[in-house]
């Protein structure tokens, strides 16, 4: 079973509704269940509770490298596909979960996978992920 929350849910479908016509495609980050509040998960349990913008139209990768994004914190990826195919494609980021969306862009047409393209269970939860901060000038002292 997969967990993400309803924040992170209904922000991706936004951002693909926005998108359209056009795909996007969103790396995500999870966070221990331990960190969030009144659950009742194991505390390591990875929750998807965050996203890293798309930079969609500057330059963010070279040589297949996304610079954008802190490599090995980015477990899975959601990808929208307004042309309606509610499955992975050959074409899609991959990672080791992967969001896909179509048109409505609603829960009902929203499903997650596994690199290999096949469907897994998720369940979407009513919590708050826990607030961060940017960190300035490379200080990430808190």
């Amino acid at each position: 079973m997969i967990y993400l929350t309803d924040g992170l849910v209904q922000t991706l479908l936004r951002f693909a509704s926005e998108r359209d016509p056009d795909s996007t495609t969103i790396p995500l980050a999870v966070t221990d269940a331990a960190d969030l509040p009144d659950l009742d998960l194991d505390d390591e349990t990875p929750v998807f509770t965050h996203f890293y913008m798309p930079n969609e139209g500057s330059i963010n990768a070279v040589f297949g490298v996304d610079l954008g994004t802190p490599a090995g914190q980015t477990p899975g990826v959601f990808v929208s596909h307004p042309r309606g195919d509610l499955r992975v494609s050959k074409r899609d980021d991959l990672r080791e979960i992967v969001f896909v969306a179509v048109p409505p862009w609603d829960v009902d047409s929203f499903r997650a996978f596994d690199r290999k393209g096949n469907r897994i269970e998720y369940e979407i939860l009513d919590v708050e992920p826990p607030e961060e901060t940017a960190a300035m000038n490379g200080d990430h002292s808190r």
